[in-house]
């Protein structure tokens, strides 16, 4: 098995701060998830396996429920403007825009943002990020906190913010019908497979 040893050598990123898009897309490949928010740079780890875990399950949820017309996708770059770049957990994009896009999503193209909160990006993900999308103009954020049982909070757009999010708790069905009709109960994020 290969293994990286580690070092105490720093990464040297292109570019200086504040940060564009444009230096942003000549980073090293490092395993780092990096992302701008008006010219600062966002670092964050590689997910964890539970956050993974939701996500794909989430992900799966969406796919089985979505009309053609739609589509999920896990961790797509997400360009809002020459100083800030996404890349939400997970979005639901019109099919048609898919083979169209060749590097990053526009807003216009987001018709949801997922983004699984994790410890590294609690406060990003709850406060930062939605104030980003709603913005952006994305119709529809949601939020699942894992340290809640998992816990669903739907933001849906209103002018140029978010109305307060509605809570969906693990053990109930969260019975939703935007962008698609989709109903599940948002413990089974985190439940092992049968």
């Amino acid at each position: 098995m290969a293994t990286t040893e580690p070092t105490a050598r720093r990464t040297v990123l292109p570019g200086e701060p504040p940060f564009t898009v444009n230096d942003l897309l000549k980073f090293p490949d490092d395993g780092n998830r990096y992302e701008l928010f008006n010219g600062s740079l966002l670092v964050s780890p590689s997910p964890t396996p539970m956050h993974q875990y939701a996500s794909l399950r989430l992900v799966r949820i969406l796919e089985d429920a979505a009309p053609p017309e739609f589509q999920p996708l896990q961790e797509v770059n997400l360009g809002v403007g020459p100083r800030d770049f996404f890349i939400p957990d997970l979005v639901v994009v019109r099919t048609e825009t898919v083979p169209a896009t060749e590097l990053m999503f526009a807003p216009d193209d987001i018709l949801l943002a997922v983004e699984v909160v994790s410890p590294s990006t609690r406060s990003r993900d709850r406060h930062m990020k939605k104030a980003a999308y709603a913005a952006a103009g994305i119709p529809l954020y949601w939020r699942v906190e894992l340290s809640e049982g998992p816990s669903l909070y739907v933001h849906e757009l209103a002018g140029d913010e978010y109305k307060p999010a509605e809570k969906h708790e693990a053990g109930r069905t969260a019975g939703l019908f935007a962008p698609f009709e989709v109903g599940f109960d948002p413990a089974v994020l985190l439940r092992p497979r049968a």
